[in-house]
């Protein structure tokens, strides 16, 4: 018996941070929570950058266009962290400053 839901036909509502969070809240009335640190990016954002956020791919995906950022559903809830280099994490950084 299958009881998980099928996220395939699940799109990004809305989202929402709190401290060290990002909250998602989904059409279907899901919600998933996971901690920033997952994504430095989101991690080193400021809250502007945090909240000038995009649902884009029909729904299955966030950008932060500002920070070059993209998180899709299926990759937050397999847990997925962000997958970029810590070398460009760095210059990314480096060049915030």
């Amino acid at each position: 018996m299958n009881t998980l839901p099928n996220f395939s036909e699940v799109e990004v509502k809305d989202l929402q941070f709190d401290y060290t969070n990002m909250i998602v809240n989904l059409t279907d009335g899901s919600t998933i929570s996971f901690p920033l640190h997952r994504y430095p990016r989101l991690q080193n954002a400021t809250v502007e950058e945090l909240n000038d956020w995009q649902i884009i791919g029909h729904g299955y995906g966030i950008a932060w266009d500002k920070i070059d950022e993209h998180i899709s559903i299926n990759g937050i809830l397999a847990g997925r962290k962000s997958g970029e280099s810590q070398a460009s994490f760095e210059k990314w950084l480096a060049g915030r400053k």
